[in-house]
């Protein structure tokens, strides 16, 4: 999982502090997300699939297709 999002970050040229900035938490406790030092909490997950628009499954890496569900 927490490549998935550090893959989708590297894949849409943001920073941490960009990704931070956009959902509302520091760059540090992103970081900390990122690497697996803080947990990955329900609310994050959101933030991230509204961001990268694609599903949650797919920031859960529970499957492989990226697409929103409608």
């Amino acid at each position: 999982m927490r490549n998935r999002i550090k893959d989708l970050r590297e894949d849409h040229d943001l920073t941490q502090q960009k990704v931070a900035d956009a959902i509302g938490i520091t760059q540090r406790k992103y970081s900390y997300i990122e690497t697996g030092v803080q947990p990955l909490v329900d609310e994050i997950i959101v933030k991230l699939a509204d961001l990268y628009d694609v599903s949650t499954d797919y920031i859960l890496m529970r499957t492989s297709n990226p697409k929103r569900y409608k």
